[in-house]
C-alpha cells in the first residue's frame, strides 16, 4: 500500500525543520511552532484534543498548546515525524492513510503557501485520486454552511454533487483535486479553483465559513 499520508507528513516535517519555529502559516494566529504543537496534541493527547469540540475545555487546550510550542522545537517536529503513539489506532498504516492524508496535505500547504513565491506542487495522479476520494467523503460536511448548491469537477476524476442549494442557485467548482480540497477546507484565498455560476451565488459561497470545525 502506498502511504501518501506518511509522505505528506515527512515533507511537512522537512519544511518545518527548514523554516524554523517562527515562520508564518495560513492558520490564523499560528506560526510553525504552533502548528507542530497542534499536530502532536492531535495524535498524542486526546485529553487535550477534545477541546477542539468541547467549548469549555478549549482554554485548557490553548494553554497547553502554547506551552508545548514554546519548548524544544526540534524535538516537537521529531514527534510529528514519528507519528501517533503505538496505543493510538492512527498509528496503523491503513487508518493513518484514511484519517491523516487530508490533515497533513492541508497543513503542508498551510506552511508552503504562507511563504513568498510559492507555486503548487506537481502531484502524482495516484495522490490526486486519493485526495478526490477523501474530498467526496467529507464534502457534505465541509460545504454544509454554504447557502448555494455545490458541484465539484475534479480534473481527471469526474463530477460530484456535494450539496443541494438552500437559498441560492448552484456553483460549480473546477480544479485539480488538491486545489478543491484546499478550497473545501477553508483555504480559498490560495486555492487555484475556478468558480462558475451566477455572480450572487458565487458571492454567497465566498462568504460562507467552509471547513470542519
Amino acid at each position: 500500500m502506498t502511504r501518501h499520508a506518511q509522505s505528506e507528513r515527512l515533507q511537512l516535517c522537512d519544511e518545518l525543520d527548514r523554516l524554523g519555529p517562527d515562520a508564518p502559516t495560513l492558520c490564523e494566529g499560528w506560526d510553525t511552532r504552533d502548528l507542530a504543537a497542534h499536530l502532536v496534541i492531535r495524535e498524542g493527547r486526546p485529553d487535550l484534543a477534545v477541546g477542539t469540540v468541547v467549548p469549555f475545555l478549549s482554554g485548557r487546550l490553548e494553554r497547553e498548546q502554547h506551552r508545548m510550542a514554546q519548548g524544544d522545537y526540534a524535538a516537537l517536529v521529531d514527534r510529528v515525524r514519528h507519528g501517533a503513539p503505538a496505543w493510538n489506532p492512527m498509528s496503523r498504516p491503513k487508518l493513518d492513510e484514511l484519517t491523516n492524508l487530508v490533515e497533513f496535505f492541508v497543513h503542508l500547504e498551510d506552511v508552503r503557501r504562507a511563504q513568498p513565491d510559492w507555486e503548487p506542487r506537481e502531484l502524482p495522479a495516484a495522490l490526486q485520486g486519493k485526495l478526490w476520494s477523501a474530498l467526496k467523503r467529507s464534502a457534505r460536511l465541509t460545504f454544509r454552511k454554504s447557502a448555494t448548491g455545490i458541484v465539484l469537477i475534479g480534473e481527471g476524476q469526474g463530477r460530484y454533487a456535494a450539496k443541494l442549494p438552500d437559498h441560492h442557485g448552484t456553483v460549480v467548482l473546477r480544479g485539480a483535486p488538491a486545489e478543491l480540497v484546499l478550497y473545501a477546507y477553508g483555504r480559498a484565498a490560495v486555492a487555484r479553483v475556478e468558480l462558475e455560476g451566477d455572480a450572487d451565488d458565487i458571492a454567497a459561497l465566498q462568504q460562507a465559513d467552509l471547513g470542519i470545525g
